[in-house]
C-alpha cells in the first residue's frame, strides 16, 4: 500500500506547527506547557521533533496543538509554509 506521505516526513503538519508558534512568539517549551494544561503530554524535544517532521502527531495531539495555537485541526494541514527548505 503507497503512503500517504511522500519521503521521510512522518507527519503533514510540522512545518505549520512551527510558523503559527513563532508567529505566536512561543517556544517550543512555552507550547509542550499550554499542551499539558489540556492533559496532553509532549515534551519539548518531542515538539522539536514534530517540526521537522521525524515524528508522528496522534489525533488527540492534533486536536491540542490546533486548540493551543487557536486554529481549526484542518488549518493545520492548508496553511503554505513559505519558509519550507
Amino acid at each position: 500500500m503507497a503512503r500517504i506521505i511522500d519521503g521521510s516526513a512522518m507527519n503533514m503538519v510540522g512545518g505549520n506547527v512551527r510558523k503559527l508558534r513563532l508567529e505566536r512568539g512561543m517556544s517550543q517549551q512555552a507550547l509542550s506547557n499550554k499542551l499539558e494544561t489540556l492533559a496532553i503530554y509532549i515534551c519539548r524535544g518531542s515538539i522539536s521533533r514534530i517540526e521537522d517532521g521525524q515524528r508522528t502527531v496522534t489525533d488527540i495531539e492534533l486536536y491540542g496543538l490546533a486548540k493551543v495555537l487557536g486554529v481549526s485541526i484542518t488549518s493545520l494541514f492548508e496553511l503554505k509554509d513559505e519558509d519550507s527548505e
